[in-house]
């Protein structure tokens, strides 16, 4: 979840294992050679060596569940872990035109839909709430567009603190907050435009209906299974206790099948592979949703078509950090692979893309949002801002070819219904949607 990439750190190197339990001797992974010193002994360290002492050396996929959601010590559930003073900075802290343009993409689908009289807006992973604040602040400008539609916002979000400052950046102060810990509606309020906004922790309790919903760096944190090819087959790779130093964590290979290794394809061509059987059950009940009730879904993220091999890393005070240093303290984050979203949705609804994120901000009229902002400004330091995000947003070395846009969307969708089930996506209809070609006004 940040602008930077896998740098400087390779390919988790196979190293001789030795002094270690029988059942896991063989190939032992190094996260690389931290002085001792910059390995500080956190609460989370403390929990997962405890937990790996009592059950076993643990999978990637189980290690990133407990050092970002773990409910008590979890990365994500009390800290804010955006903007300058955070770890890492979103497309949307960077520039508005982000989340304007966004809005004018669900606008855009809503009516290329028959203009439904209501639709639900659901952001899965919110952050600061910033995104869905520039979104419903065009609702609000295209409020003549909108004014036979009832909207609502449902936000799923886990962070306990981001929670609240989602609902500081959304609601309307007057209007007090209503708290149901409980309840998989754990909090709902109006927001400051008067729209009914709702919290959640799962998708799964989000009220179904025609709805758009909105992924934005939001698969990329979701746990990842890790497997390294050997002479022997597929191997995963868990997370052990080193046994040279008592407190520090390293990687090694499991010395037989695991049930994750049924979600590697059998043509695998790669010799590493990551996979996410979390993102596979979202997508699902994504495609289940919009092919039952209609809407669209968007996901901006970094990754890529089925290519790359081992993209987990860490992040801390906007710098990479070795993932198992200090667990509890940084961001983990791997590469979406949109090859594997796009198998997940099984037919169910048409996919598109990805494409990179410049293509797609330009088809989507950046560069005429950015001249209205400019001439409408006086002030050089916010023309500086103004003209430093679109930098950021569409420069090809920097976000503008590292992050992707996929949609999915139901089959009728795109033009009478025609579509291949088995297609990668529908190229020949690909111009009717918005973003995913220049955009056109219906």
């Amino acid at each position: 979840m940040t602008v930077l990439v896998r740098s400087g750190v390779g390919p988790l190197c196979a190293l001789a294992r030795a002094a270690i339990p029988s059942i896991w001797r063989g190939n032992y992974f190094s996260s690389g050679n931290e002085p001792a010193e910059n390995n500080p002994v956190t609460p989370m360290l403390r929990h997962l060596i405890y937990k790996i002492k009592s059950t076993g050396p643990i999978t990637v996929a189980e290690y990133m569940k407990e050092v970002l959601t773990n409910p008590a010590k979890g990365y994500y559930v009390y800290r804010d872990m955006l903007g300058e003073q955070g770890d890492f900075i979103t497309s949307p802290e960077i520039s508005q035109i982000f989340g304007e343009l966004l809005g004018i993409w669900f606008i855009s689908e809503w009516m290329a839909t028959g203009k439904s009289t209501a639709f639900q807006l659901v952001e899965l992973g919110p952050g600061r709430g910033t995104l869905v604040g520039d979104i419903l602040r065009v609702f609000t400008q295209l409020g003549s567009v909108l004014k036979n539609c009832d909207i609502s916002v449902h936000l799923v979000e886990v962070s306990q603190k981001l929670s609240e400052i989602q609902a500081l950046t959304l609601t309307e102060e007057k209007v007090p907050l209503e708290r149901n810990v409980g309840s998989p509606v754990y909090m709902k309020g109006v927001t400051k435009s008067g729209i009914p906004i709702s919290w959640y922790r799962r998708l799964h309790d989000v009220p179904k209906g025609y709805s758009f919903y909105l992924a934005h760096e939001f698969f990329d944190v979701l746990p990842v299974h890790k497997f390294q090819k050997t002479p022997q087959g597929w191997r995963e790779v868990f997370i052990d206790i080193d046994p040279q130093i008592s407190d520090k964590l390293r990687f090694v290979l499991a010395p037989s099948a695991t049930p994750a290794e049924a979600f590697i394809q059998h043509d695998e061509t790669r010799d590493h592979v990551e996979v996410c059987p979390d993102a596979g059950v979202i997508i699902e009940e994504l495609s289940q949703r919009i092919a039952l009730t209609g809407g669209a879904a968007l996901v901006a993220d970094y990754g890529h078509d089925g290519t790359k091999t081992d993209t987990f890393r860490g992040f801390c005070g906007h710098k990479l950090h070795d993932v198992l240093i200090a667990p509890g303290t940084a961001d983990l984050t791997a590469d979406v692979d949109f090859s594997y979203l796009r198998r997940m949705a099984q037919g169910k609804v048409a996919s598109l893309g990805p494409i990179k994120q410049h293509t797609f901000l330009k088809n989507m009229g950046i560069d005429v949002r950015l001249k209205v902002l400019l001439d409408k400004s006086n002030e050089p330091s916010v023309r500086q801002q103004l003209l430093q995000g679109y930098d950021m947003l569409m420069n090809p070395k920097k976000m503008g070819e590292r992050f992707n846009f996929f949609a999915l969307l139901p089959h009728e969708r795109l033009q009478g219904g025609r579509h291949q089930r088995n297609a990668r996506q529908s190229k020949p209809f690909a111009s009717l949607v918005a973003g995913f070609s220049e955009l056109a006004w219906q």
